[in-house]
């Protein structure tokens, strides 16, 4: 085991948003279609590319370990599509800084990380 540096926070909380497939499909489409835009700040589009990634690792945490996503899907009686996709502080601020983001999807990444 390694000391964190004096002063370092280390990393970021990562927030689990429940959201169903629709939902994720949504989110995807909406950050590739900002990533279009060239006149994006670059950090912006890093932390955009990496919400991205983590869509892809959730659909993929989900094939490898489903026991823990169908635990909590059973004690909320969500349906089986909903996954948590877990977004750092600093891609969740890049999600709300998308002009126009649609709708269901400010309500569903708000502060809390619930659905």
């Amino acid at each position: 085991m390694t000391a964190l540096p004096a002063g370092d926070a280390g990393s970021p909380t990562l927030v689990p948003h429940w959201l169903d497939a629709p939902a994720r499909e949504l989110l995807a489409t909406t950050v590739r279609a900002a990533l279009e835009d060239r006149s994006m700040h670059p950090v912006t589009a890093v932390h955009l590319e990496d919400v991205l990634t983590e869509l892809h690792v959730a659909a993929a945490r989900e094939a490898v370990w489903p026991a823990s996503t169908a635990r909590v899907r059973l004690a909320t009686g969500w349906d089986d599509d909903v996954l948590p996709v877990r977004l750092s502080p600093a891609e969740l601020a890049a999600v709300h800084t998308l002009p126009g983001l649609p709708a269901p999807l400010p309500t569903l990444l708000g502060v809390g990380g619930s659905r």
